[in-house]
């Protein structure tokens, strides 16, 4: 067997340069010119199949049955067959492999020339292999950077959006470990107690500066009113200790040159940084924890309006991201530079991360704002109504609390129940908001404390002093007819039987109205005899004018012989208006559409399981399950509040038990109402709402 091999350089710098062999079946004559060529070196036909399967090679030969019986390792990628023979391989998986047929007598220009080829194919392949592995991982980072963008973007809360962006860069670059700080005002610090070990501050040139620097001049100024806050730490090798900190803004730390400067830092080793550089590591971290920092990669977080609003610094890029930094010798050999497609790669998702930082505060923000609105609203509407003054506050940190409850449980219809913070958001507005409609009920009707309006009770009061008065008047008129026709001393026998009637007729009245009195307190349940008013009723006086008149009118009548609480059907209908009123304005609000369920929810409050409820009678299935923990909690809150005028509080035994005879009743879920019991919701009462 004659063999030679051929050295050829690769198409790319970035390829591996692999040996080129050309092998040649002994059998075959070949001119002894082909093998004397200086790039051609000799091995046998059985070594060169048995060579990794990554060493390129030229495979000559003509003789089938030798070529069948190396069929397996003839058709790796690496190797090419060029079949030296005058006729086709009669095998169809050799004549598959056949990169090219010559003549047996082939000249041995000819035959180079192909070889040469067969080479470039294989050359070409790998290059089109490697450009093809460069072109997914690039399709990976693209695709991992929509997901990260995507992800950013949806993430509102503020400490979740710095998670996922350490995170995801941390991840995007098999870095060990990372920390983001982000930039904030004095105003902003003062918001949250500073941390007192800062750095000391770079000392500044004296005034006097020229023109030119001014603009610098200004952006100094600026940054010496904010400061950079410590705000995350990650570490896969070793546990760290954290808290918030704040520290200066200058040049004497990584991050805080980055800051200023709005350059990236790109560290090799953090140990071996050359003096003229400015910034510095703080080592004694390393030797506290015995971890070893090499590696960094530090950009800023630039806004859309080119505001740098944090910094993202990344530590310890490894080979392998699964590795464990936990020895120095790990780090020796795990660390690597941060390359510069990483630099530009963090570059970009820096970006993304500044302006989901910046909308994030600005949702928080908002979220501050429509808060405030929120409890603007309701202590306006309470304003109007001071009796149920907190009533909707307690109703919301109620529901909440029942929410969660809820979503502990893991028995029941509710066990697999859970709500999102949006969705728990939306409980906590809708509960807050349940009873804006108010604003369109009349206040009377709106603080009416007993059946009768004050202005009611006034008129019957005085009428029934006027018939005191009237009975007063007619005995004294009687006396004086008696001593006349009788004379004094028969008047003075019967004047203690005058006094007696006076006295019984005059208690008789008292007596009337103490029942009048009595009727005009409202009741919680339906309840009371009202058959003594009917009898009041029939009773008359004479007014000034000698006219008969009934001592209660048939509308007092009506008014005090309601059953239950201190509104006639009509004032009734005005309060349940309330409900529609609440439904008409929360859809009015272009809610997002997290949370844009709120008037639904808000619209059930006073609606019923059985279909007994107001104002719409709607019954279980269409009523959300958020709505009914909020009916809940709204009777259990007006039974236990203090500030009715239209009833006293009960005790917490009373009200629970008021309670479960609704749901008795079907109109309150019983499942939820467990709960409500089982986990003490009623005990949250009066806490501080919760804030979602």
């Amino acid at each position: 067997m004659s063999t030679g091999s051929i050295s050829k350089p690769a198409p790319s710098s970035t390829l591996r340069v692999l040996p080129l062999l050309v092998c040649f079946d002994e059998e075959i004559e070949i001119r002894r010119s082909l093998v004397d060529i200086p790039r051609y070196r000799r091995i046998s036909f059985e070594s060169a199949l048995k060579l990794p399967s990554d060493v390129e090679r030229i495979i000559i030969s003509g003789d089938e049955s030798l070529l069948l019986r190396s069929y397996e390792e003839i058709r790796k990628p690496s190797c090419r067959l060029i079949a030296l023979t005058d006729h086709r391989f009669h095998d169809p998986r050799l004549d598959a492999l056949a990169y090219a047929y010559l003549p047996a007598k082939t000249p041995h220009e000819l035959l180079e020339r192909t070889i040469d080829n067969a080479l470039d194919h294989i050359h070409l392949i790998h290059v089109r292999e490697q450009i093809n592995e460069r072109l997914r991982g690039v399709t990976r980072e693209i695709q991992e950077l929509n997901k990260i963008g995507a992800a950013l973007s949806a993430e509102h809360h503020l400490d979740r959006l710095l998670e996922l962006i350490l995170t995801k860069s941390r991840h995007i670059t098999n870095a060990d470990a990372g920390s983001l700080y982000l930039v904030e005002s004095a105003q902003e610090e003062r918001r949250i107690e500073p941390h007192h070990a800062t750095l000391p501050a770079n000392a500044d040139g004296a005034s006097g500066l020229p023109a030119a620097a001014l603009v610098k001049e200004e952006e100094d100024e600026e940054l010496r009113h904010k400061r950079l806050r410590f705000k995350l730490a990650q570490n896969d090798s070793i546990t760290i200790p954290f808290r918030e900190s704040t520290m200066e803004i200058n040049h004497q730390s990584i991050a805080g040159y980055v800051a200023s400067t709005g350059e990236v830092v790109n560290i090799e080793d953090a140990y071996h940084i050359t003096p003229e550089i400015p910034y510095s590591i703080n080592r004694k971290f390393d030797e506290d924890s015995g971890y070893r920092t090499k590696s960094i990669l530090a950009v800023p977080l630039r806004d859309q309006k080119d505001h740098i609003v944090g910094v993202l610094q990344l530590i310890n890029a490894k080979r392998d991201g699964k590795a464990r930094l936990d020895s120095l010798s790990a780090v020796k050999e795990q660390v690597v530079s941060f390359n510069g497609r990483q630099q530009d790669i963090v570059a970009s998702l820096g970006s993304q991360a500044a302006v989901a930082v910046e909308n994030s505060r600005l949702y928080e923000s908002i979220q501050r704002l429509f808060e405030g609105f929120v409890r603007a609203s309701v202590i306006a509407i309470e304003a109007r109504d001071p009796t149920t003054s907190g009533h909707s506050f307690r109703v919301a940190n109620l529901t909440v609390a029942l929410a969660e409850a809820v979503q502990r449980v893991e028995t029941g219809p509710y066990a697999n129940l859970r709500f999102t913070r949006e969705e728990m958001r939306e409980i906590r507005y809708a509960s807050l908001l349940h009873d804006f409609g108010k604003v369109g009920v009349r206040e009377e009707v709106l603080v009416k404390a007993k059946k009768l309006y004050p202005a009611q009770l006034e008129l019957v009061k005085q009428r029934f002093e006027f018939v005191k008065r009237s009975m007063q008047t007619e005995k004294l008129q009687q006396r004086l007819d008696y001593v006349l026709e009788k004379g004094r001393d028969e008047y003075l026998a019967k004047l203690g039987t005058f006094d007696d009637e006076l006295k019984q007729q005059l208690e008789e009245v008292d007596r009337f109205f103490s029942v009048i009195l009595k009727s005009d307190e409202p009741t919680v349940l339906p309840e009371g005899s009202f058959e003594k008013l009917l009898d009041i009723a029939a009773r008359h006086y004479r007014d000034f004018e000698g006219e008969e008149k009934p001592l209660l009118t048939p509308d007092e009548v009506r008014l005090l012989s309601i059953r239950k609480g201190s509104l006639d059907e009509n004032e009734r209908l005005q309060i349940e208006s309330h409900v529609v009123h609440t439904f008409n304005f929360l859809q009015q609000i272009p809610w997002t559409s997290e949370i844009r369920n709120i008037p639904e929810i808000a619209r059930g409050h006073h609606e019923k399981l059985n279909g007994l409820g107001y104002p719409y009678k709607l019954s279980a299935p269409e009523i959300p399950v958020q709505t009914r923990m909020m009916t809940i909690s709204d009777i259990f809150d007006a039974l236990s509040a203090a500030d009715r005028p239209y009833k006293k509080s009960v005790d917490l035994e009373r009200a629970l038990q008021i309670l479960g005879y609704a749901v008795k009743d079907g109109e309150l879920d019983a499942s939820l109402f467990q709960i409500f019991l089982d986990a003490k919701v009623y005990e949250k009462w009066k806490v501080e709402p919760h804030r979602y």
